[in-house]
């Protein structure tokens, strides 16, 4: 009779709260996640970086459990071998040389010297830093810093990558390269968690997302089913069109709006202000509005801190306010 293996959870949190003092920094997260790539979308401050020590054990649960790859990550050099760490902080030697850096740290995983020279050479190559990995880390630009962090985190080949912010600092082309990288090792089986409070940077990545806010783990699901968050709680949606007041009588006279509102942007272009909470109907008669008013809509986006509101407004469910 042969026997059948399961395998274990990328991630279980069971219960678990993290306290500094009187400051709470995860407060009761019960979380069990399949090997995958995840998003930890939250507002600087959410949490995020306290959930990500909590899972390489440089933090312990003030109560909960805490379990990687089915292991308990404190004090745990066995299965740090098998992630790959990120820090959203720079902890670089800035007299090494890049490469000497990485190679440094993939000697410390236990690797011999001339492999560990080798691997490390390739994942600065693979991370765009050739030209650069030989210059001393006191010479880099941020971006060129942000990738030498990147390589080291890969060089090991982890089987989990946690990654807290990792494109900060990077320029769009940096962020398209990076992104690229990530991509990759999640096509070929990688398991990745991605923390951020940029929703498209998450969303270039993996297409699930954790949402967490004021230390709380709020909600989780796809990219379209964050959407899907964004226009069924308040939102602001911010509208550029041909005829503005037109279209602003139409989604009053339709009760679509709570408050509507015209502006200029720095181009001196009319805009349209809708704060709602009935964002999918509003969305959903537009193109009516549009076929019948002959209405030319040339933009539409939700407001700059709509993941703060959505944040809030979700917030405000758990406390049984909304």
């Amino acid at each position: 009779m042969s026997e059948s293996f399961t395998e274990p959870p990328l991630i279980q949190f069971e219960s678990v709260t993290k306290l500094y003092g009187n400051v709470l920094g995860v407060n009761d997260i019960s979380l069990t996640l399949p090997q995958g790539a995840y998003g930890l979308l939250g507002p600087n401050g959410a949490g995020k970086s306290t959930l990500l020590n909590l899972l390489i054990g440089q933090l312990i649960p003030t109560r909960g459990t805490v379990h990687v790859l089915g292991q308990n990550p404190r004090h745990n050099p066995d299965l740090m071998r098998r992630i790959g760490f990120c820090p959203s902080f720079e902890g670089l030697y800035s007299s090494m040389t890049g490469l000497n850096w990485v190679t440094f740290l993939l000697e410390l995983h236990g690797v011999k010297r001339c492999q560990a020279r080798e691997c490390a050479t390739h994942c600065m190559n693979l991370v765009g830093m050739r030209d650069g990995m030989n210059r001393p880390i006191a010479a880099y630009s941020r971006g060129m810093r942000q990738r030498t962090k990147i390589a080291q985190a890969i060089a090991h080949d982890p089987q989990l990558l946690i990654l807290d912010e990792p494109l900060s600092g990077l320029d769009p082309i940096g962020r398209a390269e990076m992104t690229e990288v990530l991509r990759n090792r999640i096509a070929s089986g990688g398991s990745i968690i991605l923390a951020s409070h940029v929703l498209h940077e998450i969303e270039a990545v993996t297409d699930s997302f954790l949402l967490i806010s004021g230390g709380r783990l709020l909600a989780s699901g796809t990219a379209d089913e964050v959407h899907k968050l964004l226009f069924d709680l308040p939102v602001e949606v911010q509208i550029s069109c041909n005829d503005p007041q037109q279209l602003a009588g139409l989604i009053m006279s339709q009760g679509l709006a709570d408050s509507v509102c015209l502006s200029r942007s720095p181009s001196g272009a009319e805009l349209l202000r809708v704060a709602t909470r009935r964002a999918a109907g509003f969305s959903a008669e537009l193109p009516k509005w549009i076929a019948e008013h002959g209405l030319r809509v040339d933009e539409m986006k939700t407001a700059d801190d709509s993941l703060q509101t959505l944040f809030n407004s979700l917030m405000k469910i758990h406390r049984g306010e909304l």
